[in-house]
C-alpha cells in the first residue's frame, strides 16, 4: 500500500512543476523553435526570390503573398484532420515532419553550386532551383498552417478543469514564445544570409539562412516527441466546423425547397434547419455568423500589414543601412515590428486605455479595430512619403523597349562616333568627359550577360563603345568583392567607372562616380513601422478578444479559423490589387492601398455602429434552462422556441 502511494506521489511530482503540467514546457519550446523556423525563413524569402531566383519586384511580391495566403488557408485543413481523424498530437507530429522536409528542401534549393557545373558563379539550371523552392514552400505551408490551430489548443488540453489560472498564464507564456522566436529569427537569419559561402564561388549564404530554420524545425519536432509520454491526449470527437457548415447548407437547401408562398416565413433563414438540427446548434450558428459578417472588411488590413515582409523590405534595399558601428540588412528592418509589439502592448493596456476611460470615452472593441485600420492606412501614407524621397536619389532607368547608350573614351584624344543609318554624330572626350547615360545596378548583386560589345539586362539594352587599346575581357559585379582579370587595361562598370592600368603586378586605379550610393537612411522607415505596430495592437489583439467574447463556448475554434482566413484573403488582395493597378511608381501603389483601406474603414465603422453586443454565456444558460423545461413540460418549451430564436 505504501509503495503504491509513493509511486502515485512520485508520478504526480514528475507530472507537475510549480503547479503546471510538466508537459507544457515541451510544447512552449516546440512553439519557440517552430516560430523561429517560420519567421526566419520568411524574413529572407523575398530577397531570395529577387537576388537568387532573379525575379523582378512585382513577381517576387506576388509569390511571397501567395505563400503567406496558403499558410493561413491550411489551418482549416489542420483543424479538420485533428478534430475528425488523427487527434491533435498525431496531427502535430505528422505535419511537423512535412514541415521539416519542406524547410530542408528550401535549404537545398538555395545551394548555388547544385547546378553550377561550369563553376562560373551562376546556376546553370535556374528551373531546378525554382522547382525545388516551390516544392519546399508548399510543404512548409501545409506544415505551419496545419499545426497552427492544434499546438495552442493541445497545450490547453494539458490542464485540469480547476487550473483556469495556470491555463491563462500558459497562453501568455505561449504568446511570449511566439514573439521571442519571431524576434530572434528576424535578427539572426538576415545576418546569416549576408555571409559569403560556396564551393566554387562565394555567394550570399541563403543555404545557411534557410538551413538554420530547418534545423530549428527538426529540434522542434524532436522536443515535442520527447514529451509524448507526459501528454494528456484527447481523442477526436468530431469537428464543430463541419456541423456548422452542414447546418447552414441544410437551411439553404430546405429554404430553396419551400420557397413558394404556401409555406410561412420564418424569423431567420437558419430556422429552416430546425427539422434536422437542434435549436442550440442553430442559435449558436446565428451568433457565429453575426461575427463572421463583421469579418468581411478585415482582410484589407492584413493586405497592408503583411507587406512589411515584401514591399517594405524591397524598399529597404534602396536605402542606407549604416547605423554607425552596425550595418543593418534590409530584411532585418522587420525586427522593428516585434520589438515595438513587446513595448506597445503593455503601454497601451496600462496607460492609453485607462486614459481613454478617464476621459469617459466609450472605446468599444469595434471602435478600437476601426482606429487600428485607420492607423495602418496612415502607415502606408508614411511609406509613400519615404518612397518619394528615395525616388529623388535613384538614376533614370531605361523603360521597357528603350535603350540607353554610354560611350567612354579611354584614349588621350577626342573621338567622334557616327551612328548609321540615322547619321547621328557624337563627340567623345577622354574619360573625364563622359556622355550622358545610365544603367541599372544593385546594392546587392547585378548579373549581366555579355555578347561581344552588346550587353543586356532583361529587356533593357545598353551599347558600349570602347576606344583606345583596351582588351575588354570579363567582369563580375559582386557584393563587397570585384574579381579582376588584369590585362593592358580593363574597364569595370559598377557604381563607379574603374580604369585599371596594369604594369606587371602593380595596377594604377582611376575612377569616376556614375551612380551614387543609397543616401536615404533606413531609420526613415521606423515611423511607418511604429504607426503600423500601433494599428496592429489596437486591431489584432482587440479582434481576437472580441471574437472570443462573442463566440459560443464550443465554437471559438470556428471564429479562430475565420480570423485566420481573413489573413489569407488579405494576402490574396495584394496579388489582385498589385497586379491590376499597373502603377509604375511604388509610392502611388502605397497611396492606392491606403485609400482602399480608408474606404473599407468607413464601411466597417458603419457595420460596427449597427452591431449589437451579446453575452453568449447568458444565451447558452437560457438554452440550458429551456432544455430542462422541455423535459418537464414539452408544450411550454414549444411556446418559448420562437422567443429564443429571435435573440
Amino acid at each position: 500500500m505504501a509503495r503504491a502511494v509513493s509511486q502515485i506521489v512520485l508520478g504526480l511530482s514528475c507530472r507537475y512543476c510549480f503547479g503546471y503540467p510538466f508537459s507544457i514546457f515541451f510544447i512552449v519550446i516546440n512553439e519557440f523553435c517552430e516560430r523561429f523556423s517560420y519567421y526566419g525563413m520568411r524574413a529572407v524569402l523575398v530577397l531570395y526570390f529577387k537576388y537568387f531566383l532573379r525575379w523582378d519586384d512585382n513577381f517576387s511580391t506576388a509569390i511571397y503573398h501567395t505563400f503567406v495566403a496558403l499558410c493561413y488557408l491550411t489551418p482549416i485543413l489542420g483543424a479538420l484532420i485533428a478534430d475528425s481523424w488523427l487527434g491533435k498530437f498525431k496531427t502535430i507530429v505528422s505535419l511537423s515532419i512535412v514541415y521539416t522536409v519542406g524547410q530542408a528542401v528550401m535549404a537545398v534549393s538555395s545551394i548555388n553550386d547544385l547546378t553550377d557545373h561550369n563553376t562560373d558563379g551562376t546556376p546553370d539550371s535556374i528551373v531546378t532551383h525554382v522547382a525545388l523552392s516551390m516544392t519546399g514552400l508548399i510543404l512548409i505551408a501545409l506544415g505551419t498552417g496545419g499545426i497552427k490551430p492544434c499546438v495552442s489548443a493541445f497545450g490547453g488540453d494539458q490542464f485540469e478543469d480547476h487550473q483556469e489560472k495556470q491555463r491563462s498564464r500558459f497562453f501568455s507564456i505561449f504568446y511570449l514564445a511566439i514573439n521571442a522566436g519571431s524576434l530572434l529569427s528576424t535578427v539572426i537569419t538576415p545576418i546569416l544570409r549576408a555571409q559569403q559561402c560556396g564551393i566554387h564561388s562565394k555567394q550570399q549564404c541563403y543555404p545557411l539562412a534557410f538551413g538554420v530554420p530547418a534545423a530549428l524545425m527538426a529540434v522542434s519536432l524532436i522536443v515535442f516527441m520527447i514529451g509524448s509520454g507526459m501528454y494528456k491526449k484527447v481523442q477526436p470527437q468530431g469537428n464543430i466546423m463541419v456541423q456548422v457548415c452542414k447546418c447552414i447548407g441544410f437551411a439553404i437547401k430546405n429554404r430553396f425547397r419551400h420557397r413558394s408562398k404556401e409555406y410561412p416565413k420564418r424569423e431567420h433563414w437558419l430556422d429552416w434547419a430546425s427539422e434536422k438540427y437542434s435549436k442550440r446548434l442553430i442559435t449558436q450558428t446565428r451568433m457565429v455568423l453575426k461575427v463572421l459578417f463583421l469579418y468581411i472588411p478585415l482582410p484589407m488590413f492584413w493586405a497592408l500589414f503583411d507587406q512589411q515582409g515584401s514591399r517594405w523590405t524591397l524598399q529597404a534595399t534602396t536605402m542606407d543601412g549604416n547605423f554607425g558601428a552596425i550595418q543593418i540588412q534590409p530584411d532585418q528592418m522587420q525586427t522593428v515590428n516585434p520589438i515595438l509589439i513587446v513595448i506597445m502592448v503593455p503601454v497601451v493596456d496600462a496607460v492609453i486605455y485607462p486614459l481613454i476611460r478617464k476621459c469617459k470615452i466609450n472605446f468599444t472593441p469595434l471602435r478600437k479595430m476601426t482606429v487600428g485600420m485607420f492607423l495602418a492606412g496612415l502607415a502606408f501614407i508614411a511609406a509613400a512619403l519615404v518612397q518619394l524621397q528615395i525616388d529623388k536619389t535613384l538614376p533614370v532607368f531605361p523603360a521597357a523597349g528603350q535603350s540607353q547608350i554610354k560611350i567612354i573614351n579611354l584614349g588621350a584624344d577626342n573621338a567622334r562616333v557616327t551612328f548609321v543609318p540615322q547619321n547621328f554624330n557624337v563627340s567623345v572626350e577622354p574619360l573625364q568627359g563622359v556622355s550622358k547615360g545610365r544603367w541599372r545596378t544593385s546594392s546587392h548583386k547585378t548579373e549581366w550577360s555579355k555578347s561581344k560589345s552588346f550587353l543586356t539586362n532583361g529587356s533593357k539594352s545598353i551599347l558600349f563603345y570602347l576606344f583606345s587599346s583596351v582588351h575588354f575581357k570579363q567582369f563580375f559585379l559582386l557584393w563587397h568583392k570585384l574579381l579582376l582579370k588584369c590585362t593592358d587595361s580593363l574597364l569595370l562598370f559598377l557604381m563607379y567607372h574603374f580604369n585599371f592600368q596594369c604594369s606587371g603586378n602593380v595596377a594604377a586605379l582611376n575612377y569616376s562616380q556614375d551612380i551614387p550610393p543609397n543616401t536615404v537612411h533606413m531609420a526613415w522607415q521606423i515611423p511607418q513601422y511604429f504607426i503600423m505596430t500601433c494599428g496592429e495592437v489596437v486591431f489584432s489583439v482587440t479582434g481576437l478578444e472580441f471574437s472570443y467574447s462573442q463566440a459560443p463556448s464550443n465554437m471559438k475554434s470556428v471564429l479562430q479559423a475565420g480570423w485566420l482566413l481573413t489573413v489569407a484573403v488579405g494576402n490574396i488582395i495584394v496579388l489582385i490589387v498589385a497586379g491590376a493597378s499597373k502603377l509604375s511608381q511604388q509610392w502611388a501603389e502605397y497611396v492606392l492601398f491606403a485609400a482602399l483601406l480608408f474606404a473599407v474603414c468607413i464601411i466597417f465603422s458603419v457595420m460596427a455602429y449597427f452591431y449589437t453586443y451579446i453575452d453568449p454565456n447568458e444565451i447558452e444558460a437560457q438554452l440550458d434552462e429551456e432544455e430542462k423545461q422541455a423535459k418537464k413540460d414539452p408544450d411550454v418549451y414549444e411556446k418559448e422556441v420562437e422567443a429564443v430564436s429571435q435573440m
